[in-house]
């Protein structure tokens, strides 16, 4: 039962009354006790009673004192009574929560309500106060209100329990949202109703918009619309403009919203002129080349704050992190507006830490390898944030936050903290099968790019049967030296036996390995070049290809060839593993020297570009190429057919069958069999895809979906085919792509759309472990 303020002071007259008789005359207190106790401590009380022992009182300070506990809002009744000098407290406690119980909520989750609860004073252990119980069921309601549920209904009960505890119970009937019915805007002359209700995420009802919600009325969404109002005339120069009202109307069955809008779009302005006021750190010059408005422009808001964000970045990376930029527009009587640029660059920031959080595998110096701002240095904000993007481009983080704190008690010191979440970084795959004509089937293959949080690349294979077996490792060190130049090995053996399947036109058996060294010339480009070693011998088979056994007659079946290889890549990638924007570029070379049995050369020329199409870059168009050559030298035309590019298959031209594209190799006159492809020695290949986000996924930043459309062929000019294996292969489809715990997933649905008779087509495609 609610108390009226009228009742509460009735009550303490009465306690004071009922004290007069007993505590009349001042005494001095020699003891306190307190009776009624359950819950409630002694110590509590004796520290919320203004009185202590050998205290002289009164029957005025005595009930000054009970006041003062009863405010305590722990109990419901205060008695005094004395025996002797000793003063005696008979209290009786509030109730205290045993439980809470909520059912009936689904758009708001349980979680959100306990925490409302626990802000209004109401949760398990603490005191029962049912007036507070009665606001609570407002406060709820009023949420369900502001969800569009003008139909919701909250009863809030309480169960008295043994013990002087009680259990709190809400039931919620959330009810339906109401469906808007008519959006109205009143006060539009410039732009018509349709195109200002296009920004609007609300809309009226119909069989879509009931579908995806959108005509479901939220006061939250509404106040997003509004704010997309005034920036659409704010972005065109409407510098008065201003919503004047906006009411919303309830039918009586309370199931239709009705919105009126009330506008004044007021004049529009173009720019007068452009001033720069305040503390120019940097030249004038130089921070007005960074101004996107010029004088006639028609005035925008948002040109207006990209500048200012501009001209604070650029202050910022001379060390004034907290620079503040303030664009002010001056209206004039001729629809001109006057806008100035006050520079406020405050003191000048020092870095005195740089903290991880967030990196349990990574070790802290792999990250500190990437940071370009230094501690002890000029805070840059450049600096800063290219940091993080070196450390997103690593490929060992999901996400990669950073803030700059202000260090307390100082003005010219910040910390400057980076939060990463780590992602797989290494792929692990695993087989075992059986063929009848290859028998028992063995392999395992690890690769990781952050060995044991080092930073370092391994990466070691072996696979094993009657027809192949092959081993791999590999090891590189992107910090060589404190400078940036990497150093890597490979190693490799590669036993080829597919005359066992009497499928192969020729055998080839390699060993070999190289060394490399990397060398960055600025933050996005790097040099590669290193040396290498590689014996192949080559063996023909029951049924080898005319080009295989004349090979093999001219040039013999043993080959040391030793090689220099060097790369060339530049690379503005936002990411390492699944980039959203950015360009990269590469180019490699291959040659086996002069003094190796075949004198070759291959040469590879790579582009990938990613464009964002939107602010969250969840759209996002990507373009890649690749173009291949290779040829002899020193008295030789070609290079030799086991080192030709080969194209088809997931990475190339996805709807063709795995290295497939091309001329095929010459049957000898006595088989019979399929021809094998043969390869080429100029590989060229492209495509097209448009990103898009994944549907049901929340987790943009490991996965992704895309509609791609691929283009490639493998040509040789020593070589005359039929010119319809000479044509560029195209297909079209969907593809899916997922960082996972055993390693990159893909698969894609392909459509060859232009294929020929003899081509070897693959409509799905699946991948796991292989690099994006």
């Amino acid at each position: 039962m609610r108390r009226s303020l009228a009742g509460l002071v009735f009550g303490l007259l009465a306690m004071a009354w009922s004290i007069q008789p007993v505590l009349a005359d001042e005494f001095v207190v020699s003891d306190i006790e307190v009776e009624g106790l359950q819950r409630v401590s002694a110590g509590t009380v004796f520290s919320a009673f203004p009185v202590d022992i050998g205290e002289s009182v009164d029957e005025v300070a005595l009930a000054d004192a009970i006041r003062t506990l009863f405010r305590t809002g722990l109990f419901t009744d205060l008695e005094a009574s004395r025996d002797g000098n000793v003063l005696i407290l008979s209290v009786k406690e509030r109730p205290a929560i045993s439980s809470i119980d909520i059912e009936g909520n689904k758009a708001i989750e349980t979680d959100m309500l306990t925490e409302a609860l626990e802000s209004a004073g109401l949760q398990e252990g603490q005191v029962f106060r049912r007036a507070t119980l009665e606001r609570l069921e407002l406060e709820i309601l009023r949420s369900y209100v502001g969800q569009g549920r003008y139909n919701a209904r909250v009863k809030a009960t309480a169960e008295e329990l043994p013990r002087n505890r009680v259990a709190v119970r809400l039931k919620i009937n959330e009810g339906n949202v109401a469906a808007i019915q008519h959006i109205n805007i009143i006060g539009n002359e410039d732009f018509s109703d349709d195109t200002l209700l296009d920004l609007f995420e609300l809309q009226t009802s119909n069989l879509w918009t009931s579908i995806t919600s959108a005509d479901k009325y939220a006061r939250e969404r509404l106040s997003g619309d509004l704010e997309s109002l005034r920036s659409f005339y704010l972005d065109r120069g409407y510098l008065n403009f201003s919503v004047e009202s906006s009411q919303v109307s309830i039918s009586p069955d309370k199931k239709e919203v009705f919105i009126a809008i009330a506008i004044n779009e007021g004049a529009q302005y173009t720019v007068s002129e452009v001033k720069l006021r305040g503390d120019l750190i940097v030249e004038e010059e130089e921070l007005r080349e960074l101004i996107q408005l010029e004088p006639g422009d028609t005035f925008s808001r948002r040109v207006v704050t990209n500048t200012s964000e501009r001209l604070s970045r650029r202050l910022g990376r001379e060390g004034y992190t907290f620079a503040d930029v303030n664009a002010i527009p001056e209206p004039d009587e001729d629809n001109t507006a006057t806008v100035t640029f006050f520079v406020e660059p405050g003191k000048r920031a020092y870095v005195r830490r740089i903290n991880f959080e967030g990196n349990v595998s990574t070790r802290d110096e792999v990250l500190r390898q990437e940071m370009t701002q230094m501690e002890g240095g000029v805070a840059s904000t450049d600096r800063i944030e290219f940091s993080k993007t070196r450390l997103e481009r690593l490929g060992f983080f999901k996400t990669v936050d950073v803030e700059t704190q202000p260090v307390p008690g100082t003005d010219d010191l910040v910390d400057v903290n980076y939060s990463v979440e780590e992602q797989p970084t290494g792929s692990l795959s695993a087989s075992v099968g059986f063929s009848q004509v290859s028998g028992i089937i063995l392999g395992a293959n690890i690769s990781e790019n952050n060995f044991f949080g080092s930073g370092k690349r391994v990466s070691v294979g072996a696979n094993f049967s009657d027809s192949i077996k092959s081993a791999n490792f590999s090891y590189l060190n992107p910090y060589y030296t404190v400078d940036g130049v990497s150093r890597g090995f490979s190693l490799f053996a590669r036993e080829t036996d597919f005359e066992a399947q009497d499928i192969s036109s020729f055998l080839l058996d390699e060993y070999g390995g190289r060394l490399t060294f990397g060398y960055p010339i600025d933050n996005v480009t790097r040099l590669n070049f290193g040396v290498g070693y590689t014996l192949s011998k080559i063996k023909a088979g029951t049924f080898s290809a005319l080009e295989v056994t004349e090979f093999i007659d001219e040039e013999g079946d043993r080959f040391d060839n030793f090689f220099l290889n060097g790369s060339w890549r530049r690379s503005t990638l936002n990411r390492g593993v699944l980039p959203t924007d950015g360009f990269s570029h590469s180019l490699s070379g291959d040659i086996a020297v002069p003094g190796s049995d075949l004198t070759y050369y291959k040469l590879t020329h790579r582009t990938d570009f990613y464009q964002p199409l939107d602010n969250n870059q969840t759209w996002v168009l990507r373009a890649r190429s690749e173009v291949g050559y290779g040829g002899g030298y020193n008295g030789r035309d070609v290079m030799p057919f086991y080192e030709h590019f080969f194209a088809g298959g997931y990475g190339s031209v996805r709807g063709y069958r795995a290295n497939s594209l091309g001329a095929l190799a010459t049957n000898a006159p006595n088989d019979f069999s399929d021809p094998d492809p043969f390869g080429g020695s100029v590989l060229t290949e492209g495509g097209l895809e448009l990103i898009f986000p994944t549907p049901f996924a929340g987790d943009t930043r490991s996965m992704r979906t895309a509609f791609f459309v691929d283009a490639g062929q493998v040509f040789d000019p020593e070589r005359d085919f039929d010119p319809a294996f000479d044509e560029v292969r195209l297909s079209a489809g969907i593809g899916f792509q997922w960082i996972t715990a055993v390693g990159p997933l893909a698969f894609s649905l392909a459509k060859p759309l232009n294929d020929q008779s003899g081509d070897d087509t693959q409509v799905f495609q699946f991948s796991l472990g292989q690099s994006f």
